[in-house]
């Protein structure tokens, strides 16, 4: 399935540490399937490690939003939620 295809390419991209192709891709298979919740969390991760906390964190809540089961998903969300109160603390 098409979506499928992006979001394994996206992995390679993000695991090459290509992001914004990593990013188009998840976009791409997002666009192709909107209730297939990987590569909300995937795209989620890149914006995280990004530091882009606001739009990780609504990547996740989608993420849950379709599957209240992702483990991985609602500790990602904690995490960022935890790092950007951080980064205010200290801020930047």
């Amino acid at each position: 399935e098409l979506a499928t295809a992006l979001n394994d390419r996206g992995h390679v991209r993000y695991l090459r540490v290509e992001f914004a192709a990593a990013m188009e891709d998840y976009a791409a298979a997002i666009e192709c399937q909107p209730k297939f919740e990987v590569p909300y969390y995937n795209r989620g991760l890149v914006l995280y490690r990004l530091g882009f906390f606001d739009e990780a964190m609504n990547d996740f809540r989608k993420v849950l939003e379709l599957n209240p089961q992702f483990e991985d998903a609602a500790l990602s969300l904690k995490q960022a939620i935890l790092d950007k109160e951080e980064k205010q603390k200290r801020g930047y």
